[in-house]
């Protein structure tokens, strides 16, 4: 798959991070993460209804997609998610360094309460690759769709659908699901590793168990 967006949504437009300081409400930690992991911000679609042939969604009213040029191949995930609840809108992340990207995108839906618009859940990555090859296609009748697709194809297998009807949401549920189980999986296995008492590691054998049981059953 490759980048397949049509021309009149290009926007190429550059961002200066001054203005991100100015309009964000940023701590001075995550001012020094923007000074040293990231070099340069460039807007380069925006997709909504009045450049596509896409009907405006009933959560999603246009989409941005925003090149990351970093510094370095790593990037705090805490800036994207501050900019991603700080924009009224849904954003798709490109990352580049060295002449590699990486697309990245969260599952935002809107917020059931609270001063923010946006509830911001975990974020998905491509591998690292040449642009040409990042999955992005613009798929669906409305943005609704075409965000969701977005999402999926980012994603990829970890949030494969178990059924043809399994929404979107339910794919994040399950896939935030599994990974809190992976976690908890792997803190009693070192547990395990650590713990002299017998009764106590047969204590941890079974809960291992029971979590592995639910593991599999969300699969």
């Amino acid at each position: 798959m490759a980048i397949e967006l049509p021309k009149s949504t290009e926007f190429n437009k550059k961002i200066p991070k001054q203005k991100f300081y100015e309009n964000l409400e940023i701590s001075p930690a995550l001012k020094k993460i923007f000074i040293e992991q990231v070099d340069k911000i460039l807007w380069s679609y925006k997709i909504a209804s009045s450049n596509t042939n896409l009907a405006d969604g009933n959560l999603v009213k246009e989409i941005e997609v925003l090149e990351v040029f970093l510094k370095s191949p790593n990037l705090d995930g805490e800036l994207l998610r501050h900019i991603d609840r700080a924009v009224p809108y849904h954003i798709v992340f490109i990352l580049e360094y060295q002449g590699r990207y990486k697309a990245c995108i969260s599952y935002k839906e809107a917020a059931i309460s609270g001063n923010r618009a946006f509830k911001v859940n975990s974020y998905y990555y491509t591998d690292w690759l040449d642009k040409q090859d990042l999955p992005l296609k613009l798929e669906g009748l409305n943005l609704d769709a075409a965000y969701e697709n977005f999402v999926r194809q980012i994603a990829g297998e970890t949030l494969q659908k178990i059924a043809s009807d399994e929404s979107l949401k339910d794919s994040v549920a399950r896939s935030e699901q599994k990974e809190l189980l992976q976690k908890q999986i792997l803190a009693l296995e070192s547990k395990m590793r650590k713990e002299k008492q017998l009764n106590r590691q047969i204590e941890i054998n079974l809960e291992l168990k029971k979590l592995r049981k639910e593991f599999k059953n969300i699969l």
